[in-house]
């Protein structure tokens, strides 16, 4: 049997009606949408994570090689296990929580919050293991459901265009618009998203990762031509690259080490709201965008890539990085005809390749990075088409889960008002037949979740 016979047995591809061929292909049209995740990651995550002695672009090589490797081997469980064309990587979102809202608002040490996330990831096993995670997921509103991808995108365009000096902050109005037509920095990124929504626009393969590396250079053409200064921020540094990742690999057991009880219970806990969620939110996204939901909403056989998600976040954290999650951006392989597991073990393969360019990482300034997050976010919105706004019960929780989260800055806000709100109004129109007491639950827990954010608890 030669090794086409043996992929197509061990992936069942006829049974799926596919074929080797368009599921490689469909895996080389996801990892070209994502590979974005290789250069943005660790510029988020590099903005929380200090090592002494060592320069900020090595933390970055570091940053870009575990991003890679917890990638690959997430998505490699994805593809042996769950039999899935999902692929897995760091998560946009659950990143930034990591790096702005615990390690840079709360001030927790990011050892102790990679430790959060080792915790939250064997917690997600064990709950998976028993059926609980597939059941709590069952319980989730739709409306809020539905409302998490959309709610994600606006969370993500507006880190995006303040890193690209469009959005800037403003005493009188909280935010404005940037300079635009003076500020070195707000042009260039203008020029690189525009012509990234251009290749998108145009089904260009890897239109993103594109837009990134086109920004880099037009950046870096402006200062070397004498349009802009050499001090204006457009061009990074020199940098030294490292594959050496013993810093960050095995970190989380210095934070582990060092804790409060009380205080690290408090972080996991919020950890775990943020990741259960946000990942039931994108697993359900990438479902939707594959059409592989059912009439209620729910993806069959949830718990199988429930468990490669929970693994592969337990085996980041130990790696060095935040969360991983299942990537909206395998819609785009499924699209491409990509219906098993295979999709997923070509999108392993394409990040090993990848390991070899990890020093271009090094040289992607913030803003040219940061388009991926404006072009996914807005890409995220689509989901919102989905929502049955003429329904009143549908459309408190939805519109409050989709505007809490920019507004607030934060993932797991939008989704608490969402879910406090589901089972209110269902109540206030005489629907209870509707709910569920796993509704009334949830919304209780997250009311816990706001006094607990909100009171002063964990900087207390």
């Amino acid at each position: 049997m030669g090794l086409v016979e043996r992929l197509e047995t061990r992936f069942d591809v006829h049974e799926h009606e596919t074929s080797v061929r368009t599921e490689v292909l469909a895996g080389v049209t996801t990892f070209l949408t994502m590979s974005y995740i290789v250069v943005v990651n660790p510029s988020i995550l590099s903005a929380a994570i200090t090592i002494d002695g060592v320069p900020t672009a090595e933390i970055i090589s570091m940053l870009a090689i575990v991003t890679i490797l917890s990638a690959a081997v997430a998505t490699l469980i994805m593809a042996l296990y769950a039999n899935r064309p999902f692929a897995q990587a760091p998560g946009l979102g659950l990143n930034a929580f990591f790096a702005f809202t615990v390690v840079g608002a709360l001030g927790i040490p990011w050892q102790t919050a990679l430790a959060a996330v080792v915790v939250e990831g064997l917690l997600f096993i064990f709950l998976t293991a028993v059926g609980a995670r597939e059941f709590i997921i069952k319980v989730f509103p739709a409306p809020v459901k539905f409302a998490v991808g959309t709610g994600i995108g606006l969370f993500l365009t507006i880190i995006g265009l303040e890193a690209m000096g469009i959005v800037v902050d403003d005493p009188a109005t909280l935010v404005t618009l940037g300079a635009v037509a003076s500020d070195p920095i707000a042009i260039i990124s203008l020029v690189g998203l525009f012509a990234t929504f251009i290749m998108y626009a145009r089904e260009v393969p890897g239109s993103i990762i594109l837009g990134i590396l086109g920004t880099t250079a037009l950046g870096w053409l402006a200062v070397s031509g004498g349009l802009f200064a050499p001090d204006s921020g457009l061009v990074a540094g020199p940098a030294t690259v490292t594959y050496d990742i013993t810093p960050l690999a095995g970190a989380f057991l210095a934070g582990l080490g060092d804790i409060q009880a009380f205080t690290f219970a408090l972080i996991v806990f919020t950890f775990f709201f943020v990741d259960f969620f946000d990942t039931a939110g994108t697993i359900v996204g990438v479902g939707q965008a594959g059409g592989f939901l059912d009439d209620e909403g729910n993806l069959p056989d949830v718990d199988r890539p429930l468990m490669a998600d929970a693994v592969g976040t337990t085996i980041g954290g130990a790696l060095g990085t935040s969360t991983v999650t299942t990537y909206i951006e395998s819609a785009s392989g499924v699209e491409a005809g990509g219906r098993t597991g295979l999709t997923a073990l070509t999108v392993v393969a394409l990040f090993l390749v990848s390991l070899i360019f990890v020093p271009l990482a090094t040289v992607i300034p913030l803003y040219a990075s940061h388009i991926a997050l404006v072009v996914i976010g807005i890409l995220m919105l689509r989901n919102v088409a989905d929502i049955a706004w003429d329904d009143i019960t549908v459309t408190i929780p939805a519109g409050l889960t989709i505007l809490i989260m920019p507004f607030t800055y934060s993932i797991a806000y939008g989704i608490a008002a969402g879910i406090i709100s589901y089972p209110l109004v269902k109540l206030a129109a005489g629907r209870t037949d509707e709910l569920r007491p796993a509704h009334w639950v949830l919304a209780l827990a997250f009311v816990g979740y706001f006094i607990v954010q909100t009171g002063g608890i964990l900087t207390g």
